[in-house]
């Protein structure tokens, strides 16, 4: 799959993901391997960080049952509305696509 296409649709995943609950980086590199298996660490992260510099996302820090201090992400209003405009490109996308025969 193309990179570009593929950077797209991750970061669409990632904000959907962290839409539905504050997650930290690992938890959602778990998550998220289970549909890309084939994406490295290192991508996740890039996306993560990106998505924080833009304001999508936000972080805060925390802990889980006393073990170590854990960087949360947690969706933003304006990551809201950028997930909300890549879903209906999405959708547009696929309308397209299926009436195309592919």
């Amino acid at each position: 799959m193309d990179t570009q296409i593929k950077k797209g649709i991750l970061e669409m995943c990632i904000l959907q993901c962290i839409a539905a609950e504050a997650l930290y980086g690992y938890d959602i590199i778990q998550r998220m391997h289970v549909y890309f298996p084939e994406v490295g660490e290192s991508a996740f992260y890039a996306i993560l960080r990106r998505l924080h510099k833009d304001g999508a996302a936000t972080t805060f820090t925390g802990t889980t049952s006393g073990g170590p201090t854990r960087k949360y992400y947690r969706i933003t209003e304006q990551g809201q509305m950028r997930l909300k405009e890549m879903i209906a490109d999405w959708q547009h996308l696929k309308t397209i696509i299926e009436e195309m025969g592919i």
